[in-house]
């Protein structure tokens, strides 16, 4: 038992050390042998574990997303109303995100390059979160309480600032006596959440119902 319990932290211990060199690196920037002396571990063991270097990413991205995924539905499913739920995904998103900065270094990272080095089957984690902020949309506008809108650009608009507010905060602190407290470097994650959902509420006249 304490063997596979060493043998699990080991591959925990590969997986984040990997992680937060993709964010920081990209895919294309990072090598096993990095990799390993992040980890501190001999690069042989991570070929034990995985396979090779796409392998690695591919559960490094998969984690990610499927937490996420998994969060998000969980809170989902606490609410009544379609406005809550869509609410609820603002938030939860925002705060794993904001917890988790790796998350949306790595989408953006991904989406510099088209996506290119995403397995196929990571494209479904992706479409998971997407599915579930269209179905808010779809109920809501059933039930009379949400404008019709395009599904997609919604997602932009949540997921993309919720991203280049997080991976921005170095860049914001670099610029901030130039642009002043406008670029919101004392905001909290709540407050960017908070004033995200309302102009979603009013883009789509969100209702209570």
């Amino acid at each position: 038992m304490a063997k596979c319990r060493d043998a699990n932290k080991t591959k925990e211990t590969i997986t984040y050390s990997a992680m937060e060199l993709f964010a920081k690196d990209g895919y294309e920037g990072v090598s096993v042998e990095s990799i390993a002396k992040k980890a501190d571990i001999n690069k042989a063991m991570i070929y034990y574990y995985f396979k090779n270097k796409a392998v690695l990413y591919e559960a490094v991205v998969r984690n990610l997303l499927d937490d996420i995924y998994y969060e998000i539905l969980k809170e989902s499913k606490k609410c009544k109303k379609p406005i809550d739920e869509m609410k609820s995904f603002i938030f939860t998103y925002a705060k794993f995100a904001d917890e988790n900065p790796y998350l949306p270094s790595l989408m953006l990272s991904e989406l510099s390059v088209g996506g290119r080095n995403l397995p196929d089957d990571m494209f479904v984690g992706l479409k998971r979160i997407f599915s579930l902020l269209r179905s808010i949309l779809k109920r809501g506008e059933e039930k009379g309480c949400f404008e019709k809108s395009l599904p997609i650009m919604v997602h932009f608009m949540i997921v993309g600032s919720i991203n280049l507010f997080i991976t921005t905060r170095q860049l914001r602190l670099k610029v901030e006596n130039e642009f002043g407290k406008d670029i919101c470097n004392d905001c909290k994650i709540e407050e960017i959440s908070e004033h995200l959902f309302y102009s979603i509420k009013k883009m789509l006249k969100g209702e209570d119902t």
